[in-house]
């Protein structure tokens, strides 16, 4: 009886997983300054993902870190910056020691999440950044940099399908051109992009204090954090299921 038992076990478990091992895998990468940095995927990404795709798997993997500008992910950017006239003051200011800190730890943890998912049937690139860049003079490059950050990671990937979700720019800055200019920018990307969609942060960052209303740069904890999840995996879930995005960013 109990090597019977013992057996339906083993058989069970077998089969659970070889369907674990079948179920589509969607891949999300995360990445961008303190706005990505602060938030928990656990908290508002994942359940979300794992409500909208049912049956199927969704994994992520995390390059996020505070006051980061755009050029740590991108060795090319010096180059860029020149290009838009920028000039060699401002491209030492911006660049600092020349680190870039972020791009391989993509492809690092890529590699690594490749060796438990040796397929994954969608990857999508969720980035929200662009304060630092819009706030530290960096504005001029920054709309090549972003379209070659993402023509890299899709060639490095080897996946030119790669899908990309941005998260606009909040309106906590809007009396610097800069940072308009920047919002402008990222819709821009987006709006040219046929894999793009865009995530709205408005509602995200709003204080009230002794009556009045202030848009502070980070999000509001955890509800803002939590919605910031959400709103990425909807946009992401609606261009792989070849849906139409939400038009406003708040899917």
């Amino acid at each position: 009886m109990k090597l019977i038992t013992l057996l339906t076990f083993l058989l069970t478990a077998s089969a659970i997983a070889e369907t674990e091992k079948d179920k589509p895998v969607h891949l999300f990468v995360l990445s961008g300054q303190s706005n990505m940095q602060g938030m928990d995927p656990e908290t508002g990404f994942m359940p979300e993902a794992k409500k909208l795709f049912k049956d199927e798997k969704v994994v992520y993997i995390k390059v996020a870190k505070g006051g980061q500008p755009i050029c740590r992910w991108l060795e090319e950017w010096q180059d860029i910056a020149r290009k838009n006239g920028l000039g060699e003051k401002d491209i030492k200011r911006i660049h600092k020691d020349g680190a870039v800190e972020f791009y391989q730890p993509i492809l690092d943890q890529y590699k690594e999440m490749l060796k438990k998912h040796p397929k994954f049937n969608s990857v999508t690139f969720c980035w929200m950044q662009g304060e630092r860049d819009a706030n530290g003079g960096g504005q001029p490059a920054y709309k090549d940099s972003l379209k070659l950050l993402i023509s890299k990671l899709r060639r490095d990937l080897n996946r030119p399908d790669m899908n990309i979700v941005i998260g606009r720019l909040s309106d906590a800055g809007q009396k610097k051109p800069s940072w308009g200019a920047m919002r402008k920018i990222q819709m821009e990307i987006v709006d040219e992009d046929p894999s793009g969609a865009w995530v709205d942060v408005d509602d995200l960052n709003d204080r009230e204090k002794d009556g009045k209303v202030s848009n502070a740069v980070h999000y509001n904890r955890p509800e803002g954090y939590i919605i910031l999840g959400q709103r990425f995996a909807r946009q992401g879930y609606a261009l792989i299921k070849g849906e139409k995005p939400a038009e406003d960013g708040r899917p």
